[in-house]
């Protein structure tokens, strides 16, 4: 699981997030997923959905360091980091995001 933990590590930070914020979007306590990040534990499949959910990738390339080898372009790096932070909204949060977007992008286009 020592890749599993580097996977974890790798990715919070390609996308500038720290342990404890990765922690709250997934609704763990720090202490837990820190576990995980230093490779102490493993979690269960429900957990690792929902780590790999906040990170904006599958299980499966959490685990296999599959989107660890990828090249990233700064700009796909910032839409990555968009949509993973988008994960955690609700319904009206997401709705407000929406409206700001368009208004940017209208903006943009006059």
């Amino acid at each position: 699981m020592e890749a599993f933990a580097a996977n974890l590590r790798k990715r919070a930070e390609e996308l500038g997030l720290s342990n404890a914020e990765v922690a709250r979007r997934a609704g763990l306590s720090e202490r837990r997923y820190g576990n995980y990040v230093t490779g102490r534990r493993e979690p269960d499949l429900a957990t690792l959905v929902r780590i790999a959910d906040v990170l904006g990738v599958t299980p499966n390339e959490l685990l296999s360091g599959e989107h660890a080898s990828k090249e990233h372009t700064a700009e796909q790096l910032k839409r990555q980091r968009i949509v993973a932070a988008t994960q955690s909204l609700g319904s009206d949060d997401l709705e407000r995001l929406a409206i700001m977007v368009e208004a940017l992008v209208a903006e943009r286009t006059q």
